[in-house]
């Protein structure tokens, strides 16, 4: 049984990030303004293998399926038609930066009737709008699904997520996004992971590799870039020499707990005081048996249910009063929590206590 626990605990400390080491630039940084745009549309998929939207109950699909008929100069005004093949979806996608007048961008596509699947569906020509109204793109094509799902008469299955799927490269970009990024002179580097230590060693490493003041840190989250001092040929060509320098991030500590899995992430940082720690698990158990009592054969009466409850109480032994030594690096962190001998899922609660008594120094994310 032991040897079962700390198998289970071995898995946390494979689930150990290691020593980050020198990252680029671009990896740790967004760049100010270069950045992608949302688009959604509203469309129709057709083709649908009786999979699609009851028009009784989605009442849209059948509107928008007439505008869409009429406008290729099918007159279908007071006409009855009920088909299973037709499903209104909404229709989103990532205008990336840069993005040119007929490039190609991947969409995804999910149905918001009562649609039971996509699979096999295509989806008719739909324009897709940014926030401010405007059209940027056009979708259309053949939807590949997430899932399938079936079903008969007394059962169904289904796997996977078949209303929703995605088309590549299956949108056209129409217009593109005003940003004139040649005549910056300027550009501020905005961390993924604030720390001023980072961003200080941005800073260093910028100045050294391409001249002194072309960086400056404004605060944890910002280092702005001036292009005027480093006497490049174009913005594009200044950030091109900045985006792929090394430079090593500093990151806090911090424990990351999944309860649904148990599954334990911790940093290198993190650090434990001496601690003393018992655990222990209580479990109440109740079970109803009702008894059916009847009367004698030919005798007068009626069967009468009697209640018959069983209700214990168990304690299982614990760890008893365990003492976890301090740890000044990771690994004898883990050994002090291995020494404990208990599975990640208790582990678990063990890291929330020791966290509330103020012993485990690190940032403690439940998720």
């Amino acid at each position: 049984m032991l040897q079962a626990l700390r198998i289970g605990l071995a898995f946390c400390m494979l689930a150990l990030p290691v020593a980050a080491g020198p990252i680029r630039i671009k990896d740790l940084v967004e760049f100010d303004g270069v950045r992608g745009n949302d688009l959604v549309g509203y469309g129709l998929v057709v083709g649908l293998n009786g999979t699609g939207d009851g028009l009784r109950n989605s009442p849209f699909t059948e509107e928008i399926m007439t505008n869409i008929l009429e406008r290729l100069g099918v007159n279908v005004t007071g006409e009855q038609s009920r088909p299973k093949n037709v499903a209104s979806v909404l229709v989103t996608a990532e205008l990336p930066p840069f993005a040119r007048a007929g490039g190609q961008i991947d969409v995804t596509v999910s149905a918001i009737g009562d649609a039971d699947s996509l699979l096999g569906g295509t989806l008719v020509m739909t324009p897709l709008n940014g926030a401010d109204g405007q059209i940027y793109a056009v979708a259309q094509g053949t939807i590949i699904a997430g899932g399938i799902a079936a079903e008969g008469e007394g059962a169904a299955v289904v796997q996977g997520v078949p209303t929703s799927g995605t088309i590549p490269s299956g949108a056209r970009v129409e217009r593109e996004i005003a940003f004139d990024f040649a005549s910056l002179d300027r550009i501020r580097l905005a961390l993924r992971e604030p720390d001023f230590t980072t961003a200080g060693r941005i800073e260093r490493v910028i100045n050294g590799a391409v001249g002194p003041g072309v960086a400056e840190m404004l605060d944890a989250g910002t280092v702005r870039i001036d292009f005027a001092r480093m006497k490049a040929a174009s913005p594009a060509h200044a950030l091109g020499r900045i985006e792929n320098l090394l430079v090593e991030p500093e990151r806090r500590a911090r424990v990351v707990v999944d309860q649904r899995s148990g599954t334990i992430v911790m940093g290198q940082d993190v650090r434990i005081s001496r601690v003393a720690v018992s655990q222990g698990n209580l479990t109440l158990r109740v079970q109803e048996m009702p008894l059916a009592v009847q009367p004698n054969p030919f005798a007068r009466g009626e069967t009468v249910v009697v209640p018959r409850t069983e209700a214990e109480i168990e304690e299982e032994p614990g760890i008893g009063l365990a003492e976890v030594p301090a740890g000044t690096s990771l690994s004898e962190v883990i050994a002090g929590l291995n020494a404990l001998g208990v599975a990640p899922r208790d582990m678990i609660d063990i890291l929330k206590s020791i966290k509330a008594a103020g012993a485990l120094h690190a940032e403690f994310v439940v998720r």
